[in-house]
């Protein structure tokens, strides 16, 4: 009932149900979505109070860092985006069947967070387009902050898994552009 190590397993926000997976080492964090501190283990036997759990407010910035990611992007592709702190930018290049994310070490896009499931979303490329599909995460997924279950991917969307914002990109192949042709997905 006291300290801040609460052990494996899955625990909700007692003020907004907001759900966090935390392994035995795992200090109990603040809670992402309201800010509250206490928790109580999930059960598989309780429901929760709310279907429907609100996102982390968007990110403040005006997004000039993924307009010039865009520009910089000299293969046509597509690619999902992300940023870690202020300054470090991430691209994947989404050349595969299916691509994995999670907090998982089989993950293709890895967050180590408690906010992000093991198995929490799958990029999936069918004849249509590419899709997410959430992968029975706790927290869900989010498109354009709507909560789905999948979807398919338009150039601009935004992705929310837990707390990190994903951007899809899709540079279309323009007469002129320089194209290696590389095989192996890639994240820089």
């Amino acid at each position: 009932m006291a300290g801040n190590v609460a052990g494996t397993g899955t625990f909700r926000c007692t003020d907004c149900d907001y759900a966090v997976s935390l392994d035995a080492v795992d200090e109990l964090p603040t809670c992402p979505n309201c800010g509250g501190t206490a928790f109580v283990r999930a059960s598989l036997f309780t429901t929760t109070r709310t279907g429907v759990v609100e996102l982390p407010s968007p990110e403040t910035d005006d997004h000039r860092w993924l307009e010039g990611l865009r520009d910089s992007l000299e293969e046509p592709g597509q690619y999902l985006t992300y940023r870690i702190g202020s300054e470090d930018v991430k691209r994947f290049a989404l050349r595969r069947e299916w691509t994995r994310i999670g907090r998982s070490l089989a993950a293709d896009i890895r967050f180590d967070d408690p906010t992000v499931s093991r198995r929490h979303a799958l990029i999936v490329r069918q004849p249509d387009g590419l899709r997410v599909l959430d992968d029975r995460s706790l927290n869900g997924v989010f498109v354009n902050g709507e909560r789905v279950e999948w979807s398919t991917l338009a150039d601009g969307d935004e992705i929310v898994i837990g707390r990190h914002h994903l951007h899809f990109v899709d540079v279309p192949a323009v007469p002129g552009m320089r194209h290696s042709g590389a095989a192996e997905p890639s994240t820089q």
